[in-house]
């Protein structure tokens, strides 16, 4: 593919991109303000905890993959981890809507420690969004240099936020 076809390509899902990377907070901000009487039949937290945890771990396999050439492997394990991180955000929106937020109960430096990791990780969350999609419609478009070049950005930023997210729940699990 040329530059152009590049080029228009990439246009072709910016707007579908800016939408999203809008939507996607203005939704779980409005959902969280949503409450449901109702009783889910599982406990979410270390469930989504969990999901965090195999997409930070699936991020690694698809960095480890692409370093080594296995370009479909890593286009799977990308693929997946998307996947994954709509599972968790759907999971954390529901138990959000249905339980009240746990209150962190540490003192001194491990509360400012875990409100650092916290609001790092919920501001990264949010930014994440649109690196995670265009990086993604770089790819389906074989727009692979401009693909490379924004994926090395994207890559620790979404680790950052799986691995954190995974470190709140650690850290709240005892207040529960």
């Amino acid at each position: 593919m040329n530059n152009d076809n590049n080029t228009l390509d990439d246009k072709k899902y910016n707007k579908l991109i800016i939408v999203l990377s809008v939507a996607i907070p203005v939704v779980v901000a409005i959902l969280f303000g949503v409450k449901i009487d109702a009783e889910l039949p599982v406990f979410l937290p270390p469930i989504y905890a969990s999901v965090n945890a195999l997409t930070a771990l699936v991020l690694v396999l698809a960095f480890i993959a692409i370093q080594n050439k296995k370009v479909k492997l890593h286009e799977r394990l990308m693929k997946f981890a998307i996947l994954l991180s709509l599972i968790f955000l759907v999971m954390y929106v529901a138990y959000h809507m249905t339980s009240d937020s746990t209150k962190y109960g540490g003192e001194g430096m491990a509360r400012v420690v875990y409100y650092f990791i916290l609001i790092t990780h919920i501001l990264l969350s949010i930014v994440v969004i649109p690196f995670v999609l265009i990086t993604y419609a770089r790819a389906i478009t074989n727009n692979i240099e401009k693909h490379r070049k924004i994926a090395k950005i994207t890559f620790p930023l979404w680790l950052y936020v799986a691995v954190s997210g995974v470190v709140v729940f650690i850290m709240i699990s005892p207040y529960y």
